[in-house]
């Protein structure tokens, strides 16, 4: 298992064009807006452009980087305040429910993290990620073994955010539409020429931790089985579901 020192991906770097590529898609976003349930107030933690925020309650977003909370501002979000997972300036039970959506990997000590939501809120508690043990049932795991084997580094197992969340948690396997406009890697299973254009790669955090001659070595081995027939042969089912449920995870921790 790679081991890795800092998990937090330079956005002010490469997220330039982030909101491009990784925007909300309405059917997972009625998954998330269901487990919010009645909460009338919501803080958005590594809130990024703005993806899943609930336009019908009052939403306080926090995001550390300048070049997202730009992104915001572009797209009519809320302002976001300048600040991080495990240093929240706000006080104890301050949100009805918060929200943490597909960031929790960012943060450097995710259990601090956690706990800070944990205070803030008074509710409930809702986090979208990736099962890490589920990385590897797709077929970017035999093209990207490399980055998959990044990913895993990253996320938290499902069983340690339950734990610090206090156990009383709710997990959805959510299904990935084929034309889901969330740019993550499980987004273009029955697409996948997108991950030959380098913007898609660049809205995807985990190819940053890989060295240019790696992605460069893993990009050409999925543009040559595409360009011979080699992907079809393997893989082109995909291409004809209309949903694909893999990693993707909604979890819901009831305070």
């Amino acid at each position: 298992m790679m081991e890795m020192n800092d998990p937090s991906f330079n956005y002010d770097k490469h997220g330039q064009k982030y909101s491009g590529y990784r925007q909300t898609d309405p059917r997972i976003a009625a998954y998330v807006h269901q487990a919010l349930d009645s909460a009338k107030t919501v803080l958005n933690i590594g809130a990024g452009a703005g993806s899943y925020e609930p336009e019908d309650r009052y939403v306080v977003a926090v995001e550390p980087s300048l070049v997202m909370r730009s992104q915001r501002q572009k797209l009519g979000k809320v302002p976001a305040i300048q600040a991080t997972a495990d240093a929240l300036p706000f006080d104890d039970n301050s949100f009805d429910a918060s929200m943490a959506m597909v960031t929790v990997h960012h943060w450097p000590d995710i259990r601090k993290g956690l706990d800070e939501l944990k205070r803030v809120t008074k509710d409930r508690i809702i986090i979208m990620t990736f099962d890490p043990d589920a990385l590897g049932n797709f077929w970017n795991a035999h093209y990207f073994p490399e980055l998959i084997e990044v990913e895993k580094a990253r996320y938290p197992t499902i069983d340690f955010i339950k734990q610090a969340l206090g156990g009383k948690c709710d997990i959805q396997t959510i299904p990935v539409p084929f034309d889901c406009i969330d740019g993550f890697q499980e987004a273009f299973y029955g697409r996948p020429e997108a991950f030959l254009e380098k913007e898609v790669r660049l809205s995807q955090s985990a190819w940053g931790f890989l060295s240019d001659e790696t992605e460069n070595m893993l990009v050409k081995r999925l543009s040559d089985d595409l360009q011979s027939g080699e992907w079809d042969r393997k893989y082109g089912e995909y291409r004809a579901k209309a949903n694909f449920t893999c990693a993707l995870r909604l979890i819901t921790a009831k305070l």
